[in-house]
């Protein structure tokens, strides 16, 4: 509850606490003891790949759930399992921690990791809010010995290479657009991430108040815990999820700032099943930089899969399984079409996150990047949980 209430006084006043430094300084060969807060199948999945990288121990997990701390132990048999995820904070032993709860709670976990001297990777989207996004930024701004990687995978891959590496070489002329889909589909009465309910989710065994955090205060609902992802208290739905990722990949290879105008459309179209996100949605999105990135979503047919197509008056790079470069024959007759062979090396972010900790340097997606895509996503949910389209105050920094 203190660090709530902190975070409120943090949101109220602009200010983030003192900045711990590190408490030993790592080289190239050193351990990195990592603490996993939130231990679902993500915080897992992460914990995995966190040992796959070789040189590194989990040494604790924190979730406000038993049965997943239970299964932790899995992982990592001697791991100090808590159900707060302050003394895991506390423990000198451990160098950086994995936060992989639901997007509401990412900003107050951020800022305790950092008053704790931790490293951190923190799963997209980096912050919930305009004025969480902006207490990260400003506590990663002070903290110039802490590693901050925001989970934004594809920023450390070989497509990401491969792409900044058509952009290099000049054929694409003037971007005026960029095309970006995620589609998906499941069996009829399955919706696509619904998950199970278990007789032991009760007021008893779950930390109902430590779940909700700064969200508002509602009565225990297992379904609410779940399946967060279909509330807007916990989540930005398909926006956050989805679209945050493919924000990321080309905010970073074209430097994108924050959009200028934001709108976004869409419903609750198939899946009526008390979910307030929508599961299907159009989003479009104009830059200072003159491209116009637009974005759709669906639940219903996976036929457009996840892509993107970025279209440049002398050439297109279209991503999907595949980076690839295709010229404009118009304005290019002489060039021809080119693919990515650059690849993915496995537990690329993870790895990215250790070296940077390891030996120094800039992570693939730090908090900057992270804030840029964190407040484009929050324009997206507010235009349209309003129902107009929003702007970008660039000299304010506000939303209008």
């Amino acid at each position: 509850m203190d660090s709530r209430r902190r975070f409120i006084g943090r949101v109220a006043t602009g200010l983030a606490g003192t900045i711990a430094v590190p408490s030993t300084v790592l080289g190239a060969g050193s351990r990195v003891r990592v603490g996993v807060i939130g231990a679902g199948d993500r915080g897992h999945q992460l914990a995995r790949e966190a040992l796959a990288c070789g040189n590194t121990q989990v040494l604790g997990f924190a979730d406000v759930y038993p049965r997943r701390l239970e299964a932790s132990q899995a992982i990592a048999p001697a791991a100090r399992l808590h159900g707060d995820y302050r003394p895991l904070l506390e423990d000198p032993e451990i160098d950086a921690v994995v936060i992989a709860t639901p997007p509401h709670l990412h900003a107050e976990q951020i800022l305790a990791s950092l008053d704790a001297g931790k490293h951190v990777y923190v799963e997209k989207t980096m912050a919930f809010t305009l004025d969480q996004a902006k207490l990260v930024r400003a506590a990663a701004a002070r903290s110039s010995r802490i590693v901050i990687q925001v989970g934004h995978q594809w920023c450390s891959s070989g497509q990401y290479a491969g792409a900044e590496r058509f952009l290099k070489a000049g054929g694409m002329g003037k971007i005026t657009a960029i095309h970006a889909h995620m589609y998906r589909n499941s069996p009829r009465g399955k919706p696509p991430g619904l998950r199970p309910l278990y007789p032991d989710m009760t007021p008893e065994t779950i930390s109902w108040g430590a779940f909700q955090g700064q969200a508002d205060a509602s009565g225990f609902d297992a379904n609410r815990y779940a399946n967060w992802r279909s509330y807007w208290d916990y989540s930005g739905g398909s926006v956050f999820e989805h679209m945050s990722q493919q924000l990321a990949f080309w905010y970073k290879a074209l430097d994108l700032q924050i959009p200028s105008a934001v709108s976004m459309l869409g419903g609750v179209h198939l899946w009526e099943d008390g979910r307030e996100v929508p599961d299907t949605m159009s989003v479009a999105m104009e830059h200072a930089e003159q491209i116009l990135f637009s974005w759709d979503s669906g639940f219903g047919n996976n036929q457009l899969g996840a892509s993107e197509e970025v279209l440049g008056t002398d050439g297109t790079i279209s991503r999907a399984q595949q980076v690839r470069y295709l010229p404009q024959k118009v304005n290019r007759p002489d060039g021809s079409e080119s693919l990515s062979l650059e690849r993915t090396r496995p537990n690329a972010h993870m790895y990215d996150f250790l070296d940077c900790i390891r030996n120094g340097g800039a992570p693939s997606c730090p908090a900057e990047l992270g804030y840029r895509v964190s407040v484009a996503c929050r324009m997206a949910v507010e235009s349209y949980r309003q129902g107009r389209t929003v702007r970008w105050d660039p000299v304010r920094e506000v939303i209008l």
